[in-house]
C-alpha cells in the first residue's frame, strides 16, 4: 500500500474537522487557544503521537508538539510547522457557520490554516492505520501566534527547524494548487499619539487631538508604498467618549519588501515619521520583522522536484512561486533548512466572513501529505 491506495474517507475527515472550525481560537485569547490545542492534542495522540503541550507566553495561548513513532527518532526528520490561531473572534460563527454548499465547507480558519493542519494530520493517522513507516521521523509543531507575526514562538520554530532535515507548511495553497518557494520580508510597527484631553464642547482649544494626529499621519505612512517597499495601516484604536478631545491614539502598520535591504530602508523611512506637532507626540516603534526568504534555493527546490512528482502522481502539474504574504516559512526558509510552504487547502476568502474550503480538496491534499511524508528521506537531497 502507499499514499495512493490510502483508504481516506471524506465524510469522516468532514465530520472531525468540525470540531477544529467551532472550537473558535483568535490570537489574542489564550483562553481560546489553550481550548484548540487540547483538541488538536487528543486527535494528534489518536493518531499515534506522543504529545507535549508547551506553555504560552507574551500572554498568548499554548503550543503543540506531537512526536510520531519512529526508529530514527531524535534524528533529523520532518517537521510540519502549522499555526492554529485565526483572525476572526470568538462569535465570528455566527456570521460565518460550518456549513457546506455547492462543494464548499465554510467556517472560520478553516482555510487558513485549521484544515490544511487536519488533513496534514490525517495523513499520519492513515499512514499509522495501514502500518506503514515514513523514511523519516515525523513532528507536528503547532503555534498560537502566526497572525500576529509570530513573536512568542518564532524561537521554538526555528529551534525545531535547525534540528529537521525539511520544513512543510500547509498553509492554503495557489488557487491553481502551487506551492510557495520564497517570500518577502515583513516588518510590522507599533503607532501611538499622545496628545492632552479637554472638554470637547467647553473647553476645545485647550485640548490637542491624538486622533487629528493620527489621522493626518496614517496619510503620511501609506503615502510611502512604492516599488521596492509597501505600507498599510490596519488597525487603529482612539477615543472614548466623544464630547472629550482624544489623549491617545493607537495603532498598528506593516511594510513589505522582496529584499531584506530594501525592507531596512522603508523601516528607516517610517522611522523617520516619529515627531511632535502641536504639542501631541507620535511615536513609531518597530515590531516583529519576518525575514526575506530567498527564493530559488537549490535545497528547497529538490524538495519542491519530490512535491512535483506526488502530484504528478495525482493528475497535478505543480508549480511553485514566491508570495508576498508572511508566513513562518520566512523564518525555516531564511535560516535555510529546506522547506516547502503552501501545501494545504484549496479556498478562498481567507482572513474574511467568506472563508471556505473546496469539499474535494481534502482527500486530494491528504492523499498529498501522505505521499510527502512517505517519500521524503535523506536521498531527497542526494
Amino acid at each position: 500500500m502507499d499514499h495512493l491506495s490510502l483508504p481516506f474517507d471524506p465524510e469522516d475527515m468532514l465530520t472531525r474537522l468540525r470540531p477544529w472550525i467551532e472550537t473558535e481560537s483568535p490570537t489574542y485569547d489564550a483562553a481560546a487557544m489553550a481550548r484548540m490545542v487540547n483538541l488538536a492534542a487528543a486527535d494528534c495522540a489518536a493518531a499515534g503521537a506522543s504529545i507535549e503541550v508547551i506553555p504560552g507566553r507574551l500572554g498568548l495561548g499554548p503550543s503543540l508538539r506531537a512526536r510520531f513513532p519512529h526508529p530514527d527518532q531524535g534524528k533529523p526528520g520532518i517537521l510540519v510547522s502549522g499555526h492554529l490561531d485565526t483572525v476572526h473572534p470568538v462569535g465570528t460563527l455566527t456570521q460565518n457557520p460550518w456549513r457546506r454548499e455547492g462543494g464548499r465547507v465554510y467556517g472560520p480558519g478553516i482555510q487558513d490554516m485549521k484544515g490544511g493542519n487536519f488533513v496534514a494530520l490525517e495523513a499520519m493517522r492513515q499512514i499509522r492505520r495501514a502500518g506503514l513507516q515514513t523514511k523519516l521521523p515525523v513532528t507536528f509543531l503547532l503555534t498560537p501566534d502566526e497572525e500576529i507575526g509570530t513573536p512568542a514562538t518564532r524561537d521554538l520554530i526555528e529551534q525545531e527547524a535547525l534540528q529537521s532535515a525539511c520544513v512543510i507548511l500547509p498553509e492554503p495553497c495557489g488557487a491553481d494548487q502551487s506551492a510557495t518557494i520564497g517570500r518577502f520580508a515583513i516588518a510590522r510597527y507599533n503607532l501611538e499619539s499622545i496628545g492632552r484631553p479637554s472638554h470637547a464642547g467647553a473647553r476645545l482649544g485647550e485640548g490637542r487631538s491624538a486622533i487629528a494626529l493620527m489621522a493626518r499621519k496614517i496619510g503620511q505612512i501609506e503615502a510611502l508604498s512604492g516599488e521596492d517597499c509597501t505600507f498599510s495601516v490596519g488597525v487603529v484604536h482612539a477615543g472614548q467618549w466623544v464630547n472629550c478631545v482624544s489623549s491617545r491614539a493607537e495603532g498598528q502598520a506593516l511594510s513589505m519588501a522582496k529584499t531584506d535591504a530594501d525592507l531596512e530602508d522603508g523601516i528607516a523611512r517610517m522611522l523617520a515619521l516619529s515627531e511632535t506637532v502641536n504639542d501631541v507626540e507620535f511615536r513609531i516603534t518597530r515590531g516583529v520583522t519576518r525575514p526575506v526568504w530567498q527564493p530559488g534555493q537549490a535545497k528547497d527546490l529538490q524538495l519542491f522536484e519530490l512535491a512535483r512528482k506526488i502530484g504528478a502522481d495525482l493528475g497535478w502539474t505543480l508549480t511553485h512561486k514566491p508570495n508576498g504574504g508572511g508566513s513562518d516559512g520566512n523564518f525555516t526558509g531564511a535560516l535555510g533548512v529546506p522547506t516547502l510552504d503552501s501545501t494545504g487547502l484549496r479556498g478562498d476568502g481567507l482572513h474574511t466572513l467568506n472563508e471556505h474550503v473546496f469539499e474535494d480538496s481534502l482527500v486530494e491534499r491528504a492523499r498529498y501529505h501522505a505521499g510527502l511524508f512517505l517519500n521524503i528521506g535523506p536521498e531527497t537531497w542526494a
